[in-house]
Parts: C-alpha cells; sequence; structure tokens
C-alpha cells in the first residue's frame, strides 16, 4: 500500500510542481560514476559449479568491470563504458551474447541487442541477426547513424556491414557447450535457458546514464521469437532524469510488465528509491506472475542495486569512491563485505 500512497501523494503535488525535470542533486553526482554489469540470472548454485568453472566467470567479470571502470576513470562516457563492457562479454564463450549464444530451434544462433542514453533518450536495438559479431555495435549504430529505433534480420545485418561492423559466418558463433544443450533440449521438446543475457550500466562523471542489453535469447525458441533484451522499455531503459537499468530473465514476462522503465517510472511519479522500485517489480510484481529474472541499475544520484529473484545472477560492480565487488550467488554481498579496490 505504501507505493499506491506515495504514487496519489505524487499526483496531488503534481498540479503545483513546476514541469521541468529537477536537476537538484547532479551537482552532488558530478564527478563520480558506477558501473555495474550482469551476466545473465537463472538457476546458478554453487554445488552445481565447478571450481575451475566458476573461477573463469569471476575471472571475466572482473576483467570486463575493470575494462569498463577505466573509461569512467578517464572522464569517458557511460555510453562507451556500456558499450566496451558488453562488447567484451559478447566476445567470451562463458556468456550467453554474441560468441556463446544458445542455439533456437532451427539450430541457428539468433542474437539481439539495445543501447540507450540517458541524457537525450537516444536509443538503438537489432533483433534476429546471425552474421554480426558484436550486436551490441550494431544497436550503438541504429542510435548514433539512423532515425530508427530498432532494426531486424536481415535488414540489421545490411545496416551493420555499411557501418562497417564486423561480419562472420554463422559458424563464428558455434560453442560445443552451447551445442549439447540444443541437443538436450532438443530431446525434450521443450524450451531451455531463459536467462542467458549479458548487460551494462553507468553513470559517468558528467553526470549521463547509458544501459545496455545484449543475449543469444533462449535455447531451442521458436524461430524468429524476440525477447525483452533489444526491447525499449522493457529490457534497457535509460533517463538522466532517473535510472538506468538492464534487464535478463524470462523474456515475455519483462515486455508484458515494461520492467525497465517501470523501475524509472515508479521513482519518477512514485517517488520510490531505486531499490524500492526493484524490489516491488522483481520481488513482488514479477514473482507472482511467474515471471523469474533479475536486472542491474543505477540512478542520477549514483545509487545502483543488483536485484533477482532467482538462485543467482552473475554480477559486479565499481564506483568512484573506489569499491567493487563480483558476485555469482544470491545473498552472496551478505557473505563478502565491501572492500577497497587493490591499487
Amino acid at each position: 500500500m505504501k507505493y499506491v500512497y506515495k504514487l496519489l501523494v505524487l499526483l496531488m503535488v503534481s498540479f503545483v510542481s513546476c514541469n521541468q525535470p529537477c536537476n537538484c542533486d547532479q551537482g552532488k553526482t558530478l564527478g563520480k560514476y558506477v558501473l555495474v554489469i550482469h551476466g545473465g540470472a537463472g538457476t546458478i548454485l554453487k554445488k552445481n559449479m565447478k571450481p575451475e568453472v566458476e573461477k573463469q566467470y569471476r575471472d571475466k567479470l572482473a576483467e570486463v568491470l575493470k575494462a569498463g571502470e577505466d573509461i569512467l576513470k578517464k572522464g569517458g562516457s557511460s555510453l562507451d563504458a556500456v558499450t566496451k563492457c558488453i562488447t567484451m562479454m559478447e566476445n567470451s564463450p562463458l556468456f550467453n551474447a554474441g560468441k556463446g549464444s544458445v542455439f533456437d530451434a532451427q539450430g541457428k544462433n539468433e542474437m539481439d541487442a539495445s543501447i540507450m542514453n540517458g541524457e537525450d533518450l537516444s536509443a538503438g536495438a537489432v533483433a534476429s541477426v546471425h552474421t554480426i559479431k558484436n550486436p551490441i555495435l550494431a544497436a550503438r549504430a541504429v542510435m548514433e547513424h539512423s532515425p530508427h529505433v530498432l532494426l531486424i534480420s536481415k535488414g540489421a545485418e545490411q545496416f551493420a556491414a555499411r557501418q562497417g561492423l564486423e561480419i562472420v559466418k554463422p559458424s563464428y558463433f558455434f560453442t560445443e557447450k552451447r551445442w549439447k544443450s540444443y541437443l538436450k533440449v532438443k530431446a525434450k521438446q521443450a524450451v531451455g535457458e531463459k536467462h542467458g543475457t549479458v548487460g551494462a550500466v553507468a553513470l559517468d562523471k558528467q553526470g549521463n546514464l547509458a544501459a545496455g542489453t545484449s543475449t543469444g535469447g533462449m535455447t531451442y525458441k521458436m524461430m524468429g521469437r524476440v525477447g525483452d533484451s533489444p526491447i525499449i522499455g522493457a529490457g534497457t531503459y535509460a533517463d538522466n532524469t532517473s535510472c538506468a537499468v538492464s534487464c535478463t530473465g524470462h523474456g515475455e514476462y519483462f515486455i508484458r510488465n515494461v520492467v525497465a522503465y517501470d523501475i524509472g517510472a515508479l521513482m519518477k511519479y512514485g517517488q520510490l528509491s531505486l531499490k524500492e522500485a526493484a524490489n516491488f517489480v522483481i520481488l513482488d510484481k514479477l514473482k507472482k506472475q511467474g515471471g523469474d529474472g533479475g536486472l542491474i541499475a543505477v540512478d542520477h544520484t549514483g545509487h545502483f542495486t543488483m536485484t533477482f529473484n532467482t538462485s543467482g545472477m552473475y554480477r559486479a560492480y565499481a564506483t568512484s569512491e573506489g569499491y567493487n565487488g563480483v558476485f555469482i550467488y544470491a545473498n552472496e554481498e551478505n557473505i563478502k563485505p565491501q572492500k577497497k579496490k587493490m591499487k
């Protein structure tokens, strides 16, 4: 009820409030940065994870985090940091995006990605692509070099080629691990691996927010199926007046609930904090519907959250205050306190 009460109070106040967005907190955050990344949420249990595999994930997340943080530390943009992080994860076979994408029902890799700039609400996305090495770069090209937001399939691939992006043969995306998963699911004639996605959100020193998401979708998904990752407002959203969000999970639920936008709307119109909004949507609203997954988000003041309702989510963060962390399993933050970064 407190969420409804806050929303009613805001609606009453709005009749006498200014129509311009409030930037009263912006001065407090200029010069600071925050970077949060994720590599997908789902049934991730320590008892099922071999130590050497766990180390591979932790090392890769740490490597990606450092590369993105280096950009922000030097005064680079949140867009560049997000793009760098996602590109690196797309190039790793560990994650269900780019090189590590799963196979659809036809035995093909079909990828989606999106990116959004919180400064001016510009956005770009691609869906159902098969030959673009880094879909996140194509999404950014759509945002910066076309009048559109979303391009799909061959049209997106032709556009990416004209932009000089690397085009590869479909065989590039083949990995033995994903193929075995495909054969296993095919034998059962069922859809699996709903939660494999990568994403990043960032606040840069100029106070600008950005978010991006990339995925290979679901194993054995129907050909042409598109989830929330390339849908602005569902899987990705960024607005300097509220927050930047990247989602991972069962995409149909995230689309129906317009999750990424809903987080920002609850903050702007319901006066909820970022954490309150994320907890309500992921732990209450989606959970009641049977929607599994999670999200990472950072608001315009530098607060961030990594919220999920599954047993794990590959995730990491870094801030200009010198704190960082790499996590995989649920409640791991409570087990391992935040530590100062090593210089």
